[in-house]
C-alpha cells in the first residue's frame, strides 16, 4: 500500500472543521499576456477553464489603474456568493479565499492589500490562499506577506508548472527554473506555507523527464503540491499547434494512474497532496476526453494505491 498526505485531512486536522476554498476572480492579468514580457500567455491558458459561476466575469481584465478602484465591495460579494453555494450542503463549514484567476499579486501593494484585507473581513473567512507566477512576488510584498501569515492562514500558490527550462519556453512561461527555485525558497523562509503546482504531460515531457524532476521538486521546501494532467482546451493557443500536440503527452486516465502511483512512492511523504487532475469544463474540451469527473479519478487512483 502507497500512502500520501491528503489536503482534505490536512486542512481539517489543521482547523478542526470543513474548509472550502471559494474562487475569486479579482480582475487580474498577466506579464506575458500584457506585453511586459511577452504576448499570449501560456499556450494551455484558458481561463475559462477554471473560473467558477459565482465568480465575477472580469474576462476583459482591468487596468492597473481601474485595479487600483476595484471595489472591496466586490470581492465580499463573488466570497458571500461562494459562501451561500456551498453552504447549503455545509452550514458550519468555513472559508479560504482563493485568489486564482491569473496573476494575484500583479499590481500596486497597496491595492493588493486592500484586496487580501477586504477577503478577510468577510464573516467565517479564516485564511487566504494566493495564486501567482514566481516571477511577480517582491521583497516588499513578500514583507507584507509575512506580516499576514502570522494574523491568518496563508498559502502563497506558485505556478512552476515544470522545472525544465526547455519546457518553460515552449510553453511561452516566460520565468526560469531558477527563478521558481529562489521565490520558494524565499517565502518559506519568511514562514509562509508553500504550494507549487505542477502540469505533466506539457510538450516534451514524457514519463521519464516528469518523474526526473521530482527530485528537484523533493529538494525544495515545498508543502502542498498541486498535479493535474495537460489539457487542450479551446481558444489556447496550443490548440492550433498540432506540432507541439504532438510533443506532448495526453494521458489515458490508465497511463495517467500508473505514472501518479510511481510518482506518489518517489514524493517526499511530508508533502501535502492537494490535487491530481483538472477538470475543464466540457464544452471547452478538446483532449483528453476522460468522462470521469475528478472524484471518481481519484478513487480510482486510491484504489491502485491500496493494492500497490
Amino acid at each position: 500500500m502507497i500512502c500520501y498526505n491528503k489536503y482534505g485531512d490536512w486542512i481539517r486536522k489543521r482547523f478542526g472543521c470543513k474548509v472550502q476554498k471559494i474562487s475569486i476572480d479579482a480582475g487580474f492579468s498577466c506579464p506575458n499576456r500584457d506585453g511586459t514580457i511577452g504576448r499570449g500567455g501560456c499556450i494551455y491558458c484558458n481561463n475559462a477553464t477554471f473560473n467558477p459561476e459565482y465568480c465575477t466575469d472580469t474576462a476583459g481584465r482591468v487596468s492597473q489603474e481601474e485595479r487600483l478602484d476595484l471595489s472591496a465591495d466586490n470581492i465580499r460579494k463573488q466570497l458571500e456568493a461562494g459562501k451561500e453555494f456551498f453552504s447549503r450542503k455545509y452550514p458550519e463549514m468555513k472559508y479560504i479565499a482563493y485568489f486564482q484567476s491569473y496573476t494575484n499579486t500583479y499590481g500596486d501593494i497597496e491595492a493588493l492589500k486592500r484586496m487580501y484585507e477586504a477577503a478577510l473581513s468577510v464573516e467565517d473567512v479564516i485564511g487566504i490562499s494566493i495564486a501567482t507566477r514566481p516571477d511577480c512576488v517582491s521583497d516588499e510584498l513578500l514583507d507584507y506577506l509575512e506580516g499576514l501569515s502570522h494574523r491568518t492562514f496563508l498559502t502563497m500558490e506558485y505556478g512552476v508548472e515544470s522545472l525544465n527550462d526547455d519546457t518553460l519556453r515552449i510553453i511561452n512561461r516566460g520565468h526560469s527554473s531558477e527563478c521558481s527555485v529562489n521565490i520558494i525558497r524565499n517565502t518559506h523562509a519568511r514562514g509562509i506555507t508553500v504550494c507549487a503546482h505542477l502540469i505533466l504531460g506539457l510538450p516534451g515531457e514524457g514519463r521519464e523527464e516528469i518523474l526526473r524532476q521530482i527530485d528537484i521538486v523533493n529538494s525544495l521546501p515545498i508543502d502542498i503540491l498541486k498535479l493535474h494532467q495537460l489539457q487542450i482546451t479551446k481558444g489556447t493557443i496550443l490548440e492550433h499547434r498540432p506540432d507541439l500536440i504532438s510533443q506532448s503527452t495526453l494521458f489515458t486516465p490508465e497511463e495517467y494512474i500508473d505514472l501518479l502511483v510511481e510518482y506518489i512512492s518517489r514524493l517526499r511523504d511530508d508533502i501535502v497532496i492537494e490535487r491530481f487532475t483538472s477538470q475543464s469544463p466540457a464544452e471547452l474540451l478538446v483532449a483528453p476526453r476522460w468522462g470521469l469527473k475528478n472524484y471518481e479519478f481519484t478513487n480510482l487512483l486510491n484504489k491502485r494505491l491500496m493494492e500497490a
